[in-house]
């Protein structure tokens, strides 16, 4: 099937779903069949709504707390759930193990025996598509708040159909943000088709009268990404997903690091989201925010790690973002233990509560930073259609052959992999490199100045060891790394 982005007709759509379905495992179970699967969900109560409960809390002004977790036994994930729920967790998540992100079922299934004899998870996550609809409906049902997979899963397709039809009623992803920071050779012209059917069949559901929240992952690698760039998948995403249906779209943004510059790309990403989906016919999409606290190397101090915590929550409280992603200080180990996730949780929650009555005052570094990424969004943006003589779908794919929109550190051999950040003095995300990324000699000359006003400052060259240092300074206790001290 020719790539485009255009709205599936449902005879393409239940053409592929057959194949879909074949590939479970166990067959096609009757759970998966829309004649139970839609009466079931709408029977889902509003506040196990994922869509509808995000809307509550921006309509309030206020920050919804949601950790990462998930284990292999079924029991074991409940009783977590449970714990995270009682720790106050507004949303919660099931993040899928990696045999299942990259649909080798067999393995996780031998994941779950192997865990169940030595009573302990073997498997970074929950293997939903072995547990199949009967397990992720106990999983449901068990909790009281909504529901919503988490995972880096290239081709989600049978994964969206089990949960979904389980109750669990977000899923995030997209073709890019799932593919390029998490897989290697998966072509994006694959997965932005996988991710297609994905949003279809969303936007079935909606087409029963059924609300399904989609959610982009905002912060791609979570390695000094620059703004813009982050912003620009969100939005194409965005599109993406409306196209075929989809009605609540969360878009995600990863801490970055500086407050005014994070605010500045978290209101830019929300106001320039609507505004895309308003230009191209999607006027009656809602449009919620996501901000992920810090992605990249933490420190291995406890105290310092829930510091980062907390710093993330008030940026977060300050931009009014209708979600929040939470980390544990136990990150720098491994794998949290669920007391350590209840940690972050609730020092999250109190400082999103403390904030919730004061105002961020936008000053002058955020306005200057907010008319930036907007411009520099609008550039790549203008690119993607260009390229694709008008078809979104076309663009990306041919935007990332080319290099004009270039994500730093993914391991994907379809991005051209040029582009090196650094920060500048005030440790705002800038582009030391640029590779061929789509933007005009003026948007360049903004981010050279910037970082040679930090490298004069320092006395050093305006180069690699600057990337470098800023990659390892947070784990270290700073924003701007000092070159020289990368090891």
């Amino acid at each position: 099937m020719e790539l485009k982005n255009k709205k599936w007709p449902e005879e393409v759509f239940f053409k592929m779903r057959a194949e879909v379905l074949s590939s479970w495992p166990t067959g096609a179970a009757p759970d998966l069949d829309f004649a139970v699967s839609v009466p079931f969900l709408k029977r889902v109560p509003k506040e196990k709504n994922f869509a509808w409960k995000l809307l509550e809390f921006q309509k309030e002004g206020r920050t919804a707390v949601q950790p990462r977790a998930g284990v292999a036994i079924l029991d074991e994930h409940i009783a977590l759930l449970r714990h995270l729920e009682a720790a106050g967790a507004d949303f919660l998540p099931t993040t899928i193990d990696s045999y299942t992100r990259h649909n080798r079922y067999p393995e996780a299934e031998n994941g779950i025996k192997e865990s169940q004899k030595l009573g302990r998870s073997l498997l970074n996550g929950f293997p939903a598509v072995c547990h199949g609809v009967p397990g992720c409906k106990r999983v449901y049902g068990a909790v009281n708040v909504p529901l919503q997979a988490r995972h880096g899963t290239p081709d989600g397709r049978l994964l969206a159909e089990i949960i979904h039809a389980s109750g669990w009623t977000s899923n995030e992803g997209g073709g890019i943000s799932y593919n390029i920071p998490y897989a290697k050779n998966t072509s994006l012209e694959e997965t932005i088709k996988y991710w297609q059917y994905v949003d279809r069949l969303v936007g079935f559901y909606e087409e029963q009268g059924i609300r399904i929240n989609r959610e982009s992952f905002g912060p791609l690698t979570g390695t000094l990404v620059p703004p813009s760039i982050s912003n620009a998948v969100a939005i194409i995403e965005a599109l993406l997903a409306a196209e075929q249906g989809v009605k609540s779209i969360t878009v995600g943004y990863g801490q970055g690091g500086n407050i005014n510059q994070d605010i500045a790309a978290l209101h830019a990403l929300r106001d320039q989201t609507a505004e895309y989906l308003e230009r191209n016919g999607y006027g009656d999409v809602e449009v919620t925010t996501v901000f992920h606290q810090w992605m990249g190397g933490f420190p291995e101090d406890e105290a310092a790690a829930l510091g980062l915590i907390s710093y993330a929550s008030v940026t977060a409280g300050l931009a009014r973002a209708t979600k929040m992603i939470t980390k544990s200080p136990l990150e720098s180990v491994g794998i949290p233990t669920k007391e350590a996730n209840a940690v972050g949780i609730r020092a999250s929650k109190f400082v999103v509560n403390l904030l919730h009555e004061q105002e961020f005052i936008k000053n002058e570094a955020y306005l200057e930073e907010y008319h930036q990424i907007r411009k520099e969004v609008d550039c790549l943006l203008g690119h993607v259609f260009i390229l694709g003589r008008g078809d979104l779908a076309v663009g990306a794919v041919e935007a990332f052959r080319n290099g004009t929109i270039d994500i730093p550190f993914a391991p994907s051999i379809y991005n051209a992999g040029k582009l090196l950040p650094a920060r500048d003095r005030e440790a705002n995300i800038r582009i030391l490199e640029f590779g061929n990324i789509g933007f005009t000699e003026e948007i360049k000359l903004f981010h050279k100045e910037k970082i040679k006003e930090r490298a004069r400052a320092e006395g050093c060259g305006a180069d690699f060891k600057l990337t470098i240092a800023d990659v390892y300074a947070v784990s270290r206790g700073g924003l701007v790394g000092e070159p020289g001290r990368e090891r």
